[in-house]
């Protein structure tokens, strides 16, 4: 079994709240990050609004538009 498969199946066994909490740990590490090197703050709103864009297309695709 390769990596990947293995990562899969042990994605599988997590439950709703596994997923949300680890979805708030990230939060928390990109917020630690944004501290460490506050050059990052200092950029363009819009530069985060492109990141967002570009991240939520293929959940947005996948979930309202994919059948």
């Amino acid at each position: 079994m390769g990596f990947l498969e293995n990562m899969n199946q042990r994605a599988k066994k997590l439950g709703i709240i596994d997923l949300k909490l680890a979805q708030g740990a990230a939060m928390f590490f990109a917020l630690i990050i944004a501290k460490l090197i506050p050059d990052v703050m200092d950029l363009s709103v819009w530069w985060f609004a492109g990141l967002l864009v570009i991240c939520a297309a293929r959940p947005i695709y996948v979930f309202w538009i994919k059948k």
